[in-house]
């Protein structure tokens, strides 16, 4: 790593110390890192547990346990100056423990570490992090593609060369190498991954996806995405036969909605369909935090003629601990009973056209004036 001068356009390399020349420690430092950005990682992580011992029949703890957006399980295992030799065999360890792992000891396993950090309620922090409202509908751990992350500064011969053989069978890992510099004081950390290469990596992500294609038939569908698509092909039969253009352009998926653009960027109506109800949504996640709240209380602002224009009260989330809010309106429907279907189209029929008038409008002027808001410090 260098520091570029730009006085006298040159470059002076940093010195680069090891953590323990600079006093740092494993589990004092390094792993408490991590806890608190995983991001430095290169990816979105959830932190879901430190120092993790809850194995049968073994005392053996791993540093931290984490869980990717795609709800997969990542074991971080965590070397200070030196990988050692047998970190891969213990982090290979931590990953089989972890497989059997089930969705309620995993909340139960991250309710235990926010009590420990905090406090937090865990269901909000899961549907916060996978962007998903139904804790029902969400996958975590399938299968026996656990992750394993190892971090260090330097990664032995033995460890390297094992690590490229296990991702050509198939075992998903990565080796991130932590270097500290030093510049007068002021200290610096990098974190760069090293095995696989991000180039190799990228191979190896879209051979899998063009096999995941290849493979994408209807027998392999999970049940629950069987459901959903033939859900909302009927729903846009219905809608289409009603002379409801909003979604017209929408194909059926397998999620628990449906979206379509309103004319502002970033914000989109939606249906959704859940076990226990139909839903109307209006999601404002752009992606700038401050113009999703202004936009929302702009709307407020407009509450009352919103929902006479409706023609029902509607439920403002502003929700301000998170990036996006909401407009919702729900009717409660045993969304698990085909036959409770036909009622929940004709229920989005009856309200679609008039949560799209309440909003459309008003939106375009909003979106208008957002292009010269000043929304510096903007919190509401």
């Amino acid at each position: 790593m260098y520091q570029i001068d730009t006085s006298s356009n040159s470059i002076a390399q940093l010195s680069t110390k090891s953590f323990s020349e600079l006093g740092f420690k494993e589990r004092e430092n390094l792993q408490e890192w991590i806890a608190y950005c995983p991001d430095c990682l290169g990816e979105e992580l959830l932190i879901i547990a430190k120092e993790f011992d809850g194995f049968d029949e073994t005392r053996e703890r791993l540093d931290l346990l984490a869980l990717d957006k795609q709800g997969g399980l990542v074991v971080i295992e965590n070397k200070l100056d030196d990988s050692g030799r047998d970190v891969v065999w213990q982090a290979l360890k931590y990953a089989s423990y972890c497989s059997s792992l089930s969705k309620s000891q995993i909340v139960k396993i991250y309710q235990s570490y926010l009590n420990q950090n905090g406090g937090g309620d865990v269901m909000e922090k899961l549907e916060e992090f996978f962007d998903q409202e139904d804790f029902e509908q969400m996958v975590l751990n399938s299968g026996i593609d656990q992750r394993i992350i190892m971090v260090a500064a330097n990664f032995r011969r033995e460890v390297t060369s094992t690590s490229l053989w296990l991702l050509q069978h198939g075992i998903r890992l990565q080796c991130i190498r932590a270097t500290a510099f030093d510049n007068g004081g002021q200290l610096f950390l990098n974190m760069e991954q090293i095995i696989p290469t991000p180039e190799a990596e990228d191979y190896m992500i879209g051979v899998a996806e063009k096999e995941k294609e290849q493979q994408s038939t209807e027998r392999n569908l999970a049940k629950q995405d069987k459901v959903r698509l033939a859900f909302w092909e009927k729903a846009l039969v219905a809608l289409d036969q009603s002379d409801i253009g909003l979604f017209s352009n929408v194909n059926a998926g397998r999620d628990h909605w449906l979206s379509t653009g309103s004319g502002v960027g970033g914000v989109v109506m939606s249906m959704i369909f859940l076990k226990s109800e139909a839903r109307l949504d209006l999601n404002i996640g752009r992606a700038n935090k401050a113009e999703n709240k202004w936009v929302f209380d702009q709307l407020m602002k407009e509450k009352s003629a919103i929902e006479a224009d409706f023609g029902a009260e509607l439920e403002w989330r502003r929700m301000d601990e998170n990036k996006a809010s909401k407009v919702q309106f729900a009717k409660p429907f045993d969304g698990s009973d085909p036959d409770c279907w036909p009622e929940m189209f004709a229920w989005y029929i009856q309200h679609l056209p008039s949560f799209e008038k309440a909003f459309t409008n008003r939106l375009k002027k909003v979106g208008q004036a957002l292009k010269s808001a000043d929304l510096d410090n903007y919190g509401g």
